[in-house]
């Protein structure tokens, strides 16, 4: 467990100032409901008629005056953003980094199985965005009730386990990515997350690009089906675990048998 504890140590400050960061902009949406409610009124459903650019957001199936509207639609991009990043950064840098930094022989030294290493940093990045989920879900429960709302159970948690299940499955498509390059850095975490999420905007707003649905794990955080439909998408939540294994399975075996670098 000491390479464990370790890479959680090393990346206490990150997740700390992740967390913050997410949470902080959550509850300021959250503070700004009830004046937007307001303003709103009875033409809460003006966002549905803005064409492309509603559908691109979901915000064509869902009232935007509602609280589990707003929350879906501005919360949810926000969740949906920084907790893919956020994912995507621990997964592309957990093995890279060893080579990048030039510490990987130091690593290797130690009596300590290569197959030890990847079990260790793994599990250190589900941990924190365990920890990230459930400082979020606490703070956004009590954000909401510090408003005057009434908490929709049901589609708030179907909400966040659907993101959480994307970052889990951004995290181990990113982790194993990390074990075939040597140099992967904040650049590339970011920029993959960042086109999962456009894959997704893209599939909502051209019929032609319906096929990324089953690519993106944003696919099945949509807060408009979630909202709607009570329930999440199972067929995508399959696909996701699906590649996230194979990604894992491929990073396995490159680090099991490549050369590491010094």
């Amino acid at each position: 467990m000491k390479i464990y504890l370790k890479e959680l140590k090393l990346s206490r400050k990150s997740l700390i100032i992740w967390t913050s960061a997410i949470t902080g902009m959550l509850i300021v949406c959250l503070w700004m409901f009830p004046y937007l409610k307001d303003e709103l009124g009875p033409e809460s459903d003006l966002f549905a008629n803005l064409g492309k650019f509603t559908a691109a957001f979901g915000m064509d199936k869902l009232n935007f005056g509602t609280l589990i509207g707003f929350y879906g639609i501005e919360c949810g991009n926000i969740l949906g953003m920084g907790g893919g990043m956020f994912a995507a950064l621990l997964g592309i840098y957990a093995l890279a980094k060893e080579e990048k930094e030039r510490t990987a022989e130091f690593l290797l030294t130690h009596p300590v199985s290569r197959l030890r290493v990847l079990n260790e940093k793994l599990a250190s990045v589900l941990t924190q965005i365990i920890l990230l989920n459930a400082v979020i879900i606490i703070l956004s429960i009590l954000g909401i009730l510090s408003i005057g709302e009434k908490l929709p159970a049901t589609e708030f948690f179907l909400i966040h386990v659907s993101f959480l299940i994307l970052q889990l499955e951004i995290a181990c498509l990113c982790f194993g990515i990390s074990a075939f390059v040597k140099r992967a850095g904040v650049g590339a975490g970011i920029g993959f997350a960042l086109m999962l999420y456009f894959f997704n905007i893209i599939s909502n707003i051209a019929e032609k690009a319906d096929f990324l649905k089953y690519i993106t794990p944003y696919a099945y955080c949509e807060a408009s089906e979630i909202v709607n439909q009570k329930s999440l998408d199972g067929t995508l939540i399959i696909l996701g675990i699906a590649y996230a294994g194979i990604a894992l399975a491929a990073g396995y075996y490159r680090y099991m048998n490549k050369d590491i670098a010094a």
